[in-house]
């Protein structure tokens, strides 16, 4: 049966109405409201579910701050996690904002919208966006299935989230592959033209070939050079098998790449002279600018580093790889996702028509 009492300050003035419903096999539940039409609207709605069977105990997600839930989070979640330093950012920039205060179950659709259009105020891009709301569905998530608050909706799922840019679609064009190596026979950085090539040949991310150092904040928001990837490894290298293993990824998956001739051919050639174990001894901050300065030599405008693993996507469908062959290779996951990567040339399908 359900009960409505009032509840008074030290002073003896009235400061709301606590609903209590007690049902024999289920566990107490009470609430506190500042009318006591809310009270008496709260516990019939209750006592409504439990005569259904659909009554689910919300005390732990009505007593449970965001920021509590997100410290919980950084303890049990993120350290299984191979994403993990990346998360701990977002999820420190949550704490910050004024919706962590809240409690768990009080957050709703429109409560992450307005969270949303801060994050845009602070100049936030879309794709930014995107993983901060990752990582707080996920913490809606493991809280109603691991933390005892099965009654949480998932306010992320209750929103329309920022669209994304469209993808790159820049390739090599032209003679721009023979141009660019051209150049780097007139730079300083050895390690250069071997990159390019490799990349082109494996559409490995520079993070998988090259080590990566990124400034990442700290538990107390102070920014850190931290290094976020060791670049890949003579010990992954199989040159019999002519595979690379990649034991951790961008999406957190360990894979393992297929190696073309070249590919073998460029690796046979390499130096083995570091200590670490580098294939390439470098890193990409290195790379990036050096890739930059070769291709103001060349004359090549608006071309990244990372356009080359567009480039070698591109030329595995080319060669008539499908979707499930390419993304093996590449590592993506969606297909969606891997179709930003298959720009293929017009001129190519065409004579495949024939």
């Amino acid at each position: 049966m359900a009960s409505i009492g009032p509840r008074y300050d030290r002073d003896k003035n009235l400061i709301g109405w606590q609903a209590r419903v007690i049902r024999k096999g289920y566990p107490t539940s009470s609430k506190t409201f500042r009318q006591k039409k809310d009270a008496e609207q709260w516990a019939r709605s209750i006592e409504n579910e439990m005569d259904k069977g659909i009554w689910r105990d919300r005390s732990e997600a009505e007593h449970t701050t965001l920021k509590d839930a997100l410290n919980r989070y950084a303890q049990e979640i993120i350290p299984t996690k191979k994403s993990g330093d990346r998360e701990i950012g977002y999820l420190r920039q949550w704490q910050k904002r004024p919706i962590a205060k809240r409690f768990m179950a009080s957050i709703e659709g429109q409560d992450v919208a307005t969270s949303i259009k801060e994050m845009e105020a602070e100049g936030k891009g879309p794709n930014t966006i995107r993983l901060h709301l990752a990582l707080l569905s996920n913490l809606y998530n493991v809280a109603k299935k691991e933390w005892r608050m099965s009654s949480l909706d998932n306010p992320v799922e209750l929103i329309r989230k920022p669209k994304l840019p469209q993808g790159r679609d820049r390739r090599l064009i032209d003679d721009e592959e023979t141009r660019l190596l051209a150049a780097c026979d007139e730079g300083l950085t050895a390690w250069l033209r071997p990159a390019i090539l490799f990349a082109i040949e494996t559409a490995m991310r520079a993070g998988e070939i090259l080590e990566t150092w990124r400034y990442l904040k700290d538990a107390e928001g102070n920014k850190v050079k931290t290094k976020v990837s060791d670049g890949l490894q003579w010990s992954d290298i199989d040159l019999k098998k002519r595979t690379a293993h990649l034991p951790k990824t961008k999406n957190g998956d360990a894979r393992t790449v297929p190696l073309s001739s070249r590919a073998i051919q460029l690796l046979q050639e390499l130096p083995r002279s570091h200590d670490d174990g580098r294939v390439f001894g470098t890193t990409y901050e290195a790379i990036k600018q050096a890739f930059a300065r070769n291709c103001a030599r060349a004359g090549i405008e608006d071309l990244h580093f990372h356009d080359l693993r567009h480039e070698a996507t591109s030329r595995f469908f080319e060669k008539g790889f499908n979707p499930m062959e390419a993304s093996a290779i590449t590592g993506h996951k969606i297909l969606q996702m891997l179709k930003r990567y298959t720009h293929l040339k017009a001129e190519d399908l065409a004579k495949r028509l024939d």
